[in-house]
């Protein structure tokens, strides 16, 4: 017979039997021992644990309010202004054709915008949206300043398709439809394909800047060749090739015989060998010529 030994006393069950003993089985609820104590954890706590954690809640709560109300922009703006990272100047530069209020009106600053804050990558994209804009940079210069450099499109010529009317660059790229006085110099270019082609006429009327001023439109015929119409009504009728040596011909003609400044319609240098000159309805009826009145063949380097 095994002996088991003396049977141990309710009393001396150790605390780690009552915390492990199954429950309802006799073992008293007196016996059992917490492992740690909630209560006892928290009397170690500083007496402003509570005042700090009430102030974070209530921080975050602000916070999140704010984001929620779409007003910590306007915030974090105020708190950098009043630091003195407010915007307070912009300076542009290679502006001509557009105004400084486009420029402002799309850089988009509110009263109080914050230079830190500032989206200067959006900015530019508003910019290159301006038709005129080639390109543009906006730098931040602190504490407070934008810096604006915009390159723009040149306009070189006039170009007309129908009723429609738009200011080009010289590679025929098409900047706006918005034409005022201020562009009346530029030569206007006529007929659709003229606009890839202008600066073939522009470069050839620059070597006589005699003519130019005189010289109200020039239409591009059949895709091939040009026609001049100037300001008093008469057409010069181009050739396809030798363009520049055709526009010398008709300079050196007005300036021997005043050519342009006779009772004529049209100048027609087409041929090699001659040049047409066409006379107005008044003034067939006053010659009434031997050659039906309608025309005129003239012979290079002949009086006309």
């Amino acid at each position: 017979m095994l002996s088991l030994g003396r049977k141990r006393q309710r009393e001396e069950i150790t605390p780690l039997e009552a915390e492990l003993a199954p429950r309802g089985r006799g073992v008293s609820r007196l016996h059992r021992q917490p492992l740690w104590r909630a209560a006892g954890f928290l009397n170690h706590l500083p007496r402003w644990t509570g005042t700090v954690a009430a102030l974070g809640f209530l921080s975050v709560s602000i916070g999140y309010g704010l984001v929620l109300g779409g007003y910590a922009r306007e915030v974090s703006d105020a708190m950098l202004t009043a630091s003195g990272f407010g915007i307070e100047a912009v300076k542009l530069s290679g502006q001509r054709e557009i105004n400084e209020f486009q420029i402002l009106e799309a850089l988009e600053i509110q009263d109080g915008s914050s230079l830190a804050l500032f989206d200067a990558s959006s900015a530019r994209e508003r910019l290159m949206a301006n038709p005129w804009v080639r390109n543009a940079s906006v730098l931040k210069l602190y504490p407070g300043t934008l810096q604006i450099d915009i390159q723009e499109k040149l306009p070189y010529a006039l170009w007309q398709r129908g009723d429609v009317v738009s200011i080009i660059t010289a590679d025929g790229e098409v900047i706006t439809d918005e034409v005022d006085g201020r562009y009346a110099n530029l030569l206007l270019v006529v007929n659709h394909g003229a606009q890839d082609r202008a600066d073939e006429i522009v470069d050839a009327l620059k070597e006589f800047p005699e003519l130019r001023p005189r010289v109200r439109a020039a239409f591009l015929v059949g895709s091939r060749r040009w026609d001049l119409m100037l300001e008093n009504g008469i057409s010069i009728k181009l050739p396809e090739k030798g363009l520049s040596s055709a526009i010398e011909t008709v300079v050196a003609l007005d300036e021997d015989s005043g050519l342009l400044a006779r009772d004529i319609s049209a100048v027609d240098m087409r041929l090699t060998d001659r040049i047409v000159v066409k006379l107005t309805d008044g003034a067939i009826e006053r010659q009434k010529s031997g050659r039906n009145g309608v025309e005129q063949l003239v012979k290079l380097g002949r009086d006309t």
